[in-house]
């Protein structure tokens, strides 16, 4: 089993994720092999909270150019966990 910390990379911290905390949804950075389970694990035990759901979206990569030189932004697992009543993840 992945330790917890290898699964949640980081918490998103954006004006759009802020508001989301009213309704006790929180977004992370997680690795790309990571499911849903190993998410839900992971959080509850770095956070010490229960999970209610967790919702995974993949991030495709994109063409970019610098200059002279094409390239693509990097591939990336987001997840958004929402928290059963009564839990709260403090974030700064």
């Amino acid at each position: 089993m992945k330790s917890p910390y290898e699964v949640i990379i980081c918490p998103i911290l954006t004006e759009k994720t802020k508001l989301q905390e009213k309704y006790r949804k929180y977004t992370f950075l997680v690795n790309k092999e990571a499911n849903k389970i190993e998410i839900k694990q992971a959080i509850e035990k770095i956070y010490n909270v229960k999970v209610k759901k967790v919702n995974t979206i993949n991030i495709k990569p994109k063409p970019k150019r610098w200059r002279f030189r094409t390239g693509f932004t990097p591939s990336k697992k987001k997840a958004i966990v929402t928290l059963k009543e009564g839990y709260k993840i403090e974030l700064k």
